[in-house]
């Protein structure tokens, strides 16, 4: 199991698995017309997935910008998602 995460292997499969969670989403809205609007939960899983090449990078030991870039784009991703959801004064 170290391995797995040492290598990078496991946040990758991670990953994939957020990938293929947002395709299905966004299927189920296109065919049915419920469920989650793209717009709506896009912030949001952009800011998990930014984490998750944040959190790769660091186990894999690369170079401090990979590690960096990954966390400033979660913040913005965070930044934007709270803008949309905050209600107006």
């Amino acid at each position: 199991m170290a391995e797995l995460v040492a290598s990078g292997r496991l946040i990758d499969l991670i990953i994939g698995f957020t990938v293929l969670e947002i395709l299905a989403l966004w299927l189920y809205h296109r065919v049915t017309g419920r469920g989650l609007a793209p717009a709506g939960m896009l912030p949001n899983l952009m800011a998990g997935l930014f984490l998750m090449l944040a959190v790769r990078a660091a186990t894999t030991q690369a170079a401090w910008p990979w590690i960096v870039l990954p966390l400033m784009g979660s913040g913005l991703a965070h930044v934007l998602d709270l803008r949309r959801r905050w209600p107006p004064p």
